[in-house]
């Protein structure tokens, strides 16, 4: 199917929800324990089996622009440096000397022509091999075979950078990935420009994610941002293994029920979601502009951080580009941070009170069922098996 095709088929469905009142639905309501939000043992064990033995997109490709740059950041206390080595081949490493362990850099982005240990000023190029011992002829044998920067498994795809935080493991982006390849591919994400990236605090992975997954709530909890935009509680569920799409229509979708297939513009009309399981949101709101969302569990059940970068589908110039750009990018902070965040840390201060004993997902939230089957799945398999 062409990606003209798609946006038509994708339009029509839609737009017979709208006429009919409907949205995509599950076969029945589902029951998940309070235990799978709030319980320290369960989250220690998903957390490690999922987040640390999956594959992880934890870069855009425009994050490392060119030869010798890199970005150094803590993804769940693994410390990471990503670089684009001189054959522009994107890599990563733990940040850790393999002298005695401290980190080579700190938190951030930049170039290098190498790093240097600020302990003992070993030498490493960017391509993680080690270059240079201070005092090499007092130390004693080293090699650059058995002490060069340990690796972890990297594979850009899609505009991505994909990492497994696990040192000696090792995954193939095309098998995980599998027919969400399609989707991604549309988004041409190496093409975009990096206008801003912040992270958010917010409440337990899962309780953060959930809000990602539907639409059900967009026109109580986000009336003054992006449920502008957007119909509530309509949305099309297409799954590709543990990843999902999720379509929205937008306000203007109606304008459809009067025009001629020939003359429709399908594109103006929805708004894709594509979730890279466990916590990859890419989402294009208004305009030329994208959000990407990265959703990661903090240490304990009730915390998380999001990663949100704001891409431009070019650098705005122009005042009224800079005005639309910084505008899109209020809004999605301001829809995540101060509305669904907020509704979701009343979600998790009411955990413990007894209130509930399991939460219930509709008919109507598919995604939300999809997610929680998929770690479900995960946590019966063995490491190692996609």
């Amino acid at each position: 199917m062409t990606a003209a095709s798609d946006s038509m088929a994708l339009a029509r469905r839609a737009l017979a929800h709208l006429r009919n009142k409907t949205t995509d639905q599950a076969p029945g309501t589902m029951q998940q324990p309070i235990g799978a939000y709030s319980d320290p043992e369960r989250h220690a064990r998903e957390v490690d089996r999922i987040f640390r033995h999956l594959p992880l997109a934890l870069a855009l490709s425009v994050e490392l622009p060119a030869a010798k740059s890199y970005r150094a950041m803590t993804v769940m206390d693994v410390p990471v440096i990503l670089t684009r080595g001189e054959d522009g081949v994107a890599r990563a490493f733990i940040n850790a000397c393999r002298h005695r362990g401290a980190q080579l850099c700190r938190a951030g982005s930049g170039t290098a022509q190498r790093f240097v240990c600020p302990y003992h000023a070993w030498q490493y190029d960017i391509q993680g091999k080690l270059t240079g011992i201070y005092g090499s002829a007092t130390f004693g044998d080293v090699s650059a075979q058995t002490h060069s920067l340990t690796e972890l498994s990297c594979a850009e795809h899609c505009g991505l950078i994909w990492v497994m935080l696990t040192p000696g493991e090792s995954f193939d982006v095309r098998t995980w990935l599998g027919d969400f390849v399609t989707q991604l591919d549309t988004l041409n994400l190496e093409r975009w420009f990096l206008y801003d990236q912040r992270e958010i605090p917010g409440p337990g992975w899962k309780i953060a994610w959930d809000g990602y997954l539907e639409a059900y709530h967009h026109n109580t909890v986000h009336v003054n941002t992006v449920g502008r935009f957007t119909i509530g509680n309509l949305s099309l569920h297409d799954t590709y293994g543990p990843h999902q799409r999720i379509v929205f229509g937008r306000r203007t979708l109606r304008e459809l029920m009067d025009l001629p297939e020939e003359q429709w513009e399908p594109e103006k009309h929805i708004r894709r979601i594509h979730l890279g399981f466990p916590g990859l949101a890419i989402s294009g709101v208004l305009g030329d502009h994208c959000l990407v969302s990265q959703v990661f569990p903090g240490p304990t059940p009730d915390t998380s951080i999001t990663r949100q970068s704001v891409l431009a589908a070019r650098e705005p110039v122009t005042p009224e580009e800079k005005l639309a750009t910084e505008s899109f990018s209020a809004v999605v902070l301001n829809a995540v941070r101060d509305e669904d965040y907020v509704i979701g840390a009343g979600v998790q201060a009411g955990l413990k009170s007894g209130g509930n004993k399991s939460f219930t997902f509709g008919r109507n939230e598919p995604a939300v069922q999809h997610f929680h089957k998929t770690v479900a799945s995960f946590m019966q398999r063995a490491v190692g098996v996609p």
